[in-house]
């Protein structure tokens, strides 16, 4: 039986200039759904950038970007906030956890946001924050974490609301090999029990090889794949 190809993701002719430097010279992207895919390149090939445009926090000069069927560039700034908060989970380097919250407080935040009951947030959050280990660490605030459970954490909160993308841009830059590798292992289950397609930038040729794809930038535009 012929598997049934359903595409999450789909970039076309991306450019984005700043001022008169051009970041993105017409960047084309596609990711499958379920389908793990990195993206690397030296600093200043336009990884980031082009992560910002395809998780819709950034506008491209021109191109097109349809996300889950949706043509987000269509989207107004209240429809494009609604659909990044339903849609689309985001994993940065440096986690963002509001210090003053507890684990437990600062997974439910994007839940609230979309409007969701505190019965229901806090047990979709207890659920993923168990999930990832952290069942015994849900009232202890960030400080009180380690590195690699505060970036769990985030995780957690970035899959509260069952995004159908995950975004991460090098989820595991500030971590040590150990935690880093775990970290890595940990992309995979969760896109094995939750079904999301993710996309990460990232320097770790390690990381990479684990994906199914690999794609890598140069001045602005992806090389060819062997």
């Amino acid at each position: 039986m012929q598997k049934i190809i359903r595409i999450m993701i789909q970039a076309k002719g991306i450019e984005k200039s700043f001022g008169a430097l051009k970041v993105l010279k017409g960047i084309d992207f596609s990711a499958e759904k379920s389908e793990v895919v990195s993206i690397m390149g030296a600093s200043g090939a336009g990884k980031s950038t082009l992560l910002q445009i395809i998780g819709t926090l950034s506008t491209p000069d021109s191109g097109s970007l349809v996300i889950d069927g949706t043509d987000v560039l269509k989207l107004n700034a209240k429809e494009l906030a609604s659909f990044r908060n339903l849609k689309i989970g985001f994993v940065f380097q440096f986690h963002h956890l509001l210090p003053e919250f507890t684990a437990l407080e600062n997974v439910m935040i994007p839940a609230f946001i979309a409007g969701k009951g505190k019965k229901e947030a806090e047990e979709k959050a207890t659920a993923l924050l168990t999930d990832l280990g952290l069942g015994e660490r849900l009232t202890h605030k960030p400080s009180q974490l380690s590195g690699g459970e505060q970036q769990r954490v985030a995780i957690a909160r970035a899959l509260v609301n069952d995004p159908s993308v995950l975004f991460a841009d090098e989820p595991s830059g500030n971590l040590d090999s150990k935690t880093k590798e775990e970290l890595h292992k940990l992309f995979f289950t969760l896109r094995d029990k939750y079904g999301q397609t993710i996309v990460i930038v990232t320097h770790d040729p390690d990381l990479a090889k684990m994906c199914d794809r690999s794609l890598f930038m140069r001045d602005g535009l992806f090389l060819p794949e062997i």
